[in-house]
């Protein structure tokens, strides 16, 4: 049973083992990826459903460059086609699409249909997609340093004025909720250089599922999982006076 009052309002998720569950299955490790992304739609819809707020998904890293062209070319063919496919649907039940990351050197056909879909959803106040896609936390960082430094530089802003508030208006995820609850899957346990700021007080959730097993029942599973969890934020618990 998931209670209602307390859902988290963001969750972020690193999609993981999809090229391991596919030389599982006998097949190619691009056919792991399609299965993801047919995988990620399907949770798309569940925390719709349940009413989150946000839900923030690790699609490619800034280091996935490094795989073999052929596997880099089938992911962003597989994005351009969520993105022809999907985003009349997600517009149609008042969903929001955000991607962050740097735009070089994702495909230009890629970045202009990234644009038409933020700009076809940003009215929505429903659900909030976010495609992490050639994100890099420690990248996120160095660019928010770059952009307060410019604006220093013209005098627009005062570093000395700067905190932990302020200076997350200049990271890609400005404007976000911080997530509530992260969920790995594949079994990984580690961050992966994936909203390293952002999950200093998220609550860690990670599944031996592969990513392309990995639906609403999984979901609800880890939810659960969370809401047992009492959060804290570096407090103490309140100690009990005797009677």
């Amino acid at each position: 049973m998931l209670y209602k009052n307390n859902l988290p309002k963001h969750i972020a998720i690193i999609m993981d083992g999809n090229g391991r569950w596919a030389k599982k299955q006998g097949l190619s490790r691009s056919a792991g990826h399609r299965k993801g992304i047919e995988r990620m739609k399907e949770i798309v819809r569940a925390a719709s459903e349940l009413g989150i707020k946000v839900i923030t998904f690790f699609a490619f890293s800034t280091e996935n460059w490094a795989r073999s062209k052929r596997e880099v070319g089938a992911l962003m063919r597989y994005f351009n086609r969520f993105l022809e496919r999907q985003i009349d649907e997600l517009d149609k039940n008042n969903i929001r699409f955000k991607v962050i990351g740097r735009q070089n050197p994702l495909p230009q056909d890629l970045i202009t249909k990234i644009k038409r879909a933020e700009e076809k959803t940003q009215d929505n106040t429903g659900l909030t997609v976010v495609l992490a896609l050639n994100y890099g936390a420690k990248q996120e960082i160095v660019d928010a340093v770059k952009k307060i430094t410019s604006l220093a530089i013209e005098g627009k802003v005062n570093p000395s004025d700067l905190d932990t508030d302020s200076f997350s208006n200049y990271l890609y995820t400005a404007g976000l909720p911080d997530p509530d609850l992260l969920i790995r899957t594949s079994g990984e346990m580690r961050l992966s250089n994936f909203l390293l700021w952002q999950l200093s007080y998220t609550e860690l959730y990670f599944s031996k599922k592969f990513w392309p097993e990995f639906g609403k029942e999984e979901l609800e599973k880890a939810i659960r999982d969370y809401q047992r969890r009492e959060r804290r934020f570096g407090r103490i618990y309140a100690e009990k006076k005797d009677n």
